[in-house]
C-alpha cells in the first residue's frame, strides 16, 4: 500500500487516523471479494491532492447523488440519496459547519454519526481517500469536486471495520443506520396460495407480503424507496444478481387515449442507464402521451435515469425497501395512513442460552424467552420492531470482525428470529395457556434479517410480546422498538431466574436474591483482596432427597444490573458453612467448594454443579475493590414433587416455584 506526502495546513501537520489506517487492513477483511485483486495496488490521497477545488457539496445538488465506484455497496449508496431529500437527516449524520479545505480551520478530520442499536455514533475519519492514480477507486459524487459521499463511505466503513465490509448488504440496514428509523422490505413477487395469506394462521407458515403500490401514495414524496434485482431480468440484462437501484419518483400520468399510467424514475448507483425497455429516450411508450408533457419527463432525467412503467417495474425488479417517512422532529409516518406516529418507546434485551433463548413455538422452551407488556390506551396505529444486534467480535473500538459460526456460515451476521404478540383480555391469565393459543399478530416467519417489523390497529389494552429466535439458544442482544399513533406504554417482565428442563424425577425449586456492592461498604472485590469478607453472603441449604440420586443439582446464576456498556467483571463462590462456623470465618479460611471464575465483562454468569446435602453460602463479587452495582442471584435447587403451574396478574409480582414475572400497568 502506498502513501502520498502529507500535505499541511499553516504549518500543522493534518489529522491521520491511527484507528483507520492507510493500510490494506483498512480495505479488505478475508479478501474474499472482487476488490483483493487491488492489493498493494492504491493510492491514499487528500481531496486537494485529487482535485484543486475540492467540496463537500456541489453547487448543483442533482451532481450529489453517488456514483458507484469497484466496490459492491449499491446498497449503501442508495441509502444516502435519501439523505439528500431529508436536510435535517444530512445535517445529522455529516454535522454541519466543519472546516473544509481552504478553510484557516481544516485540520484533515471529519467527524459523522451512524445510528446503533438505540444511539447516534460518532465516528471521526481523516480525509485520505483510496485512489487509482489520482481517481477515487471507490464510491464518489458525480460532480468530480464533492466528496461528501466518498467520506461518508468511508466512516461507514470504519464503522464496520473495513472497506470489504461494505461488499452486499440490505438497503434497509443502510436506512436504519442513517435515519435512526425503520425501514422494511416488501416483495414485487407472488406471495403464494391462498392458505398462506390468511392472516389469522400461524405466521411462522407464512412468506413476505406483496406489495401493492398504492399503499404508499400517502406518503410517496417523504418515503425512501429502492427496488433490487435477485437475478439478471429481461429488460436489465446489464446489471446481473443483486443489485439496488433508487425510486427517485413516481407519477400517475394520463395518456392520449385518457387512460393512465404509472411511471416511475429510477436511478442507477452506477451512473448509467441500464433500461432497454418501452420508455427509453426512443422508447415506443412515449408516444402514448401529449409530447409536450412527454419532453417534460425526459427533462427531469439526470445522468444514470430511466423511466419504467409500473408492469415493467413488477415484472424486473424482485422486491423494493420502504424507509418510513421521518419528520422533521424525528417522528414517524406511518405508510400506510401517513399519520403520525407520534409516541416513541424502546428497550434493550439479549436471548441468552439457558436463561432466556428459548427458541421458537416448536420448542418446549419457548416461554423462557424474553417477554414485554405493551399497553395501548386508545385505538391506534401501532408499528413494532425488532432489532437484533450485529455479530460481531470487538478487537478495538471501532475495527471489527465478523464472529464466526461454523454451523450457519450462510447467515453468519444473524440469527434467525420473528416477534408474536397476543391480546391479554383478563388480568388474571395462564401463562401456558395463553402461548397455546394463536398469536393475534406476528411477524411473517423466523428470518435472518437485522430488522423483523409488525404493524397493526390495535385495540386499547394490554398486549403480551414475545420476541424469539429459531433456534433455541442462540445467543444475541436485540432492541424493542414501539412506534404509535396514539398513548402507550412499554415494559420488560423480568425473568430472574433460569428455565431449567424438567426431568424425569423431579423439578427445580427457585430462590431469589437481590443485593448491592457499596463502594466502602459491600463491595469487597475478589479473592485476591483482603477485603473479599465484605462481600454479600447469601446462605442456603441442600437437602438430602431420597428420588435424586445423581447430576447436577443445584444451579447459581448472577445478573448485574448495569448498561452493558458499563459492565464490570463478576463472579462468584459457593462455600460450604459446616455447623457452629460464622460465614465469615468460612470466607477467610477456607477453599470454596465451586467457583464461578474467572471474572467476567458479562451480564449474567451460571454455573450448574452437583453439592451433597449441606449448608452453603454463595459470596457474588467484582474484580475490584469499590465497583458498586446492585445484582439479582438465582438458586435453583432439584427437587421432587410435582410442578406447580403458575398463574401472572397485572400490576403485580407474582412469585411462584415455576415462574417470576413483572408485569406493570
Amino acid at each position: 500500500m502506498r502513501k502520498e506526502g502529507r500535505p499541511e495546513c499553516s504549518g500543522t501537520p493534518l489529522f491521520e487516523d491511527l484507528d483507520f489506517p492507510c493500510t490494506d487492513a483498512s480495505l479488505f477483511f478475508d479478501s474474499s471479494t472482487p476488490i483483493a485483486r487491488l492489493q498493494g495496488e492504491l493510492i491514499w490521497r487528500r481531496p486537494q491532492e485529487i482535485c484543486p477545488s475540492p467540496t463537500l457539496f456541489p453547487t448543483n445538488i442533482s451532481l450529489a447523488h453517488a456514483k458507484q465506484g469497484l466496490l459492491g455497496d449499491c446498497w449503501f449508496l442508495c441509502a444516502c440519496s435519501f439523505l439528500l431529500k431529508n436536510q435535517q437527516l444530512l445535517n445529522k449524520v455529516l454535522p454541519p459547519d466543519q472546516p473544509q479545505w481552504g478553510n484557516g480551520r481544516y485540520r484533515g478530520s471529519f467527524q459523522f454519526r451512524f445510528w446503533q442499536q438505540g444511539d447516534w455514533t460518532e465516528v471521526t475519519i481523516d480525509d485520505r481517500l483510496p485512489c487509482i492514480g489520482s481517481a477515487l477507486c471507490f464510491s464518489r459524487c458525480h460532480s468530480p469536486s464533492a466528496f461528501w459521499v466518498a467520506l461518508l463511505e468511508k466512516a461507514y466503513a470504519k464503522l464496520h471495520g473495513s472497506y470489504e465490509h461494505l461488499w452486499a448488504g440490505q438497503v434497509a440496514e443502510a436506512l436504519v443506520d442513517l435515519t435512526g428509523g425503520v425501514a422494511e422490505r416488501w416483495s414485487l413477487g407472488d406471495i403464494g396460495s391462498e392458505e398462506e395469506r390468511r392472516t389469522e394462521q400461524d405466521s411462522d407458515q407464512v412468506g413476505r407480503k406483496k406489495l401493492d403500490l398504492s399503499l404508499l401514495s400517502h406518503v410517496k414524496n417523504d418515503c425512501a424507496l429502492s427496488c433490487s434485482t435477485h437475478a439478471s431480468p429481461g429488460e436489465l440484462g446489464e446489471v446481473g444478481q443483486y443489485h439496488a437501484l433508487i425510486v427517485m419518483e413516481w407519477e400517475d400520468v394520463k395518456k392520449v387515449s385518457g387512460s393512465e399510467v404509472r411511471l416511475l424514475r429510477i436511478r442507477n448507483p452506477w451512473g448509467r442507464c441500464c433500461w432497454g425497455g418501452a420508455w427509453t429516450q426512443s422508447g415506443a411508450g412515449w408516444s402514448s402521451l401529449d409530447p409536450d408533457y412527454a419532453a417534460h419527463l425526459k427533462s427531469r432525467l439526470a445522468e444514470g435515469e430511466f423511466w419504467l412503467d409500473e408492469t415493467e417495474f413488477m415484472s424486473q425488479f424482485d422486491d423494493i425497501t420502504v424507509g418510513y417517512p421521518i419528520t422533521e422532529e424525528g417522528h414517524l409516518k406511518s405508510l400506510c395512513t401517513g399519520n403520525l406516529l407520534s409516541h416513541q418507546h424502546h428497550l434493550a434485551s439479549r436471548w441468552i442460552k439457558g436463561f432466556s433463548a428459548g427458541g421458537s413455538r416448536n420448542s418446549s422452551s419457548y416461554s423462557s424467552n424474553p417477554k414485554f407488556w405493551l399497553k395501548v390506551c386508545e385505538r391506534g396505529e401501532v408499528l413494532i420492531s425488532l432489532l437484533q444486534y450485529r455479530k460481531w467480535r470487538n478487537s478495538t473500538k471501532y475495527a471489527q470482525t465478523l464472529q464466526e459460526d461454523s454451523k450457519n456460515m450462510k447467515h453468519q451476521h444473524y440469527r434467525a428470529i420473528a416477534l408474536h404478540m397476543w391480546k391479554v383480555e383478563k388480568k388474571r391469565f395462564s401463562l401456558n395457556r395463553m402461548l397455546n393459543k394463536v398469536p393475534c399478530a406476528s411477524t411473517h416467519c423466523h428470518a435472518y434479517e437485522r430488522e423483523v417489523i409488525l404493524y397493526r390497529q390495535l385495540d386499547p389494552g394490554y398486549y403480551l410480546l414475545i420476541p424469539s429466535t429459531y433456534q433455541p439458544g442462540a445467543e444475541t442482544r436485540f432492541l424493542i422498538r414501539v412506534f404509535s399513533t396514539s398513548s402507550t406504554s412499554l415494559s420488560a417482565l423480568k425473568n430472574p431466574a433460569p428455565s431449567l428442563p424438567p426431568t424425569a424425577d423431579g423439578e427445580w425449586e427457585t430462590t431469589y436474591f437481590r443485593g448491592s456492592w457499596v463502594e466502602g461498604k459491600t463491595a469487597g472485590g475478589s479473592r485476591n483482596f483482603l477485603s473479599y469478607g465484605q462481600n454479600p453472603c447469601f446462605f442456603f441449604t441442600v437437602c438430602n432427597e431420597p428420588a435424586v440420586t445423581s447430576g447436577v443439582n443445584v444451579k447459581v446464576t448472577l445478573h448485574q444490573i448495569r448498561p452493558d456498556t458499563d459492565l464490570h467483571p463478576i463472579g462468584f463462590h459457593v462455600f460450604k458453612v459446616p455447623r457452629g462456623k460464622s460465614e465469615q470465618t468460612i470466607i477467610r479460611d477456607q477453599d470454596p467448594v465451586a467457583s464461578c471464575v474467572p471474572h467476567c465483562y458479562t451480564q449474567d454468569v451460571s454455573l450448574a454443579c452437583t453439592l451433597p446435602p449441606g449448608c452453603y453460602t454463595v459470596v457474588p463479587s467484582t474484580y475490584q475493590p469499590d465497583c458498586s452495582s446492585s445484582f439479582t442471584l438465582s438458586l435453583a435447587r432439584r427437587i421432587h414433587r410435582k410442578v406447580v403451574q403458575s398463574q401472572e396478574r397485572l400490576g403485580k409480582v407474582i412469585q411462584e416455584v415455576s415462574h417470576i414475572s413483572v408485569m406493570k400497568n
